[in-house]
């Protein structure tokens, strides 16, 4: 019983050790790259980090990132000049661009029509309007000799407060036991591929059952009506209050937006108060082919080719980038 006690842990271990040297061989699971807060408190990835942001049990998505010295997912670096014609994109993940090679990349594909432009793309998956703005204060100086600024923005999820603070829930993921377990590349892979969430969720069950918790009641649609809007009431607020603070600048910042999911009290609070955006709803809509990844919502190809071509047109009108 003990020989085959020890030989079952001798073989599970090698068998282990094999599915690590698949994993690391073919890639399939993720390299994330490490994060860290400077001393302006901006989140961003730490500066000069490569490697391969990798999606579902089949390498579905399987592109190449590359962060700069500035901490951003960019073939280029940083450098404006009162001499160039620069754009600053600036938002979450969507800017980011880790679902393509950073090679070609938003910016890459909008200084290729425009080529006189230089296209920073200040990308960080979970950005709201508050990290917005709150890094184009903090590198004020930067940005004051950048021409022209484009924000991402979607109104149900990035207006939900009202003034910066550190968000500490994705700087915890790097944590000394966090960077261990990100070491295995088994073990990242079976997490992006769901293998771990049902021993996961037992432990939530076992939590829950050890600590009974009281029932929300049931809300009618009346209540979640009247919740919705208070929400876009206070989303909206938390817009004013964010602009008013940090100085938005309506001649250089544009806003970008999908209008089919966008408030119509804000768009018109929007059209009243002169604040320019791109919306590219139209685009999307006209669109034959597929504008989002088939696992998740983000643009893929394509969509990042109509936003690319969405941006143009605006710069377009702008006598400066003509």
């Amino acid at each position: 019983m003990k020989k085959l006690v020890i030989k079952s842990a001798i073989y599970f271990f090698l068998i282990l050790l094999v599915l690590e040297v698949i994993v690391r061989i073919f890639h399939l699971g993720k390299d994330t790259p490490a994060r860290f807060l400077d001393s302006y408190e901006v989140e961003k990835w730490k500066p000069n980090q490569n490697g391969f942001s990798v999606t579902g049990n089949r390498r579905q998505n399987f592109s190449e990132y590359h962060i700069n010295s500035s901490g951003y997912n960019s073939y280029r670096e940083f450098t404006p000049t009162k001499d160039k014609i620069e754009v600053a994109l600036v938002g979450d993940s969507f800017i980011e661009g880790f679902h393509q090679d950073y090679y070609n990349s938003i910016g890459k594909k909008i200084e290729t029509k425009i080529p006189k432009i230089e296209v920073y793309e200040y990308g960080y998956a979970g950005y709201d309007f508050a990290d917005q703005l709150h890094l184009v204060h903090s590198y004020k100086k930067q940005f004051d000799l950048i021409d022209h600024v484009i924000l991402g923005i979607k109104f149900s999820n990035d207006l939900t407060r009202g003034e910066y603070n550190v968000m500490r829930g994705r700087l915890d993921l790097e944590s000394p036991i966090n960077k261990l377990l990100k070491k295995s590349k088994l073990l990242v892979y079976c997490k992006s591929i769901g293998v771990l969430d049902p021993p996961q969720e037992l432990i939530y069950r076992i939590r829950k059952t050890l600590r009974p918790q009281q029932k929300d009641a049931a809300i009618d649609k009346n209540e979640a009506l009247r919740i919705q809007q208070e929400n876009e009431k206070k989303y909206l607020e938390n817009f004013k209050s964010l602009v008013s603070k940090y100085n938005y600048d309506k001649k250089r910042f544009t806003l970008l937006l999908d209008s089919r999911i966008t408030n119509s009290t804000f768009l018109s609070y929007l059209k009243k108060n002169n604040f320019t955006y791109i919306d590219f709803a139209t685009s999307f809509e006209a669109s034959k082919k597929s504008t989002t990844l088939i696992y998740d919502r983000h643009w893929n190809n394509h969509g990042r080719n109509l936003i690319a071509k969405t941006i143009i047109e605006h710069l377009n009108t702008i006598k400066m980038f003509r």
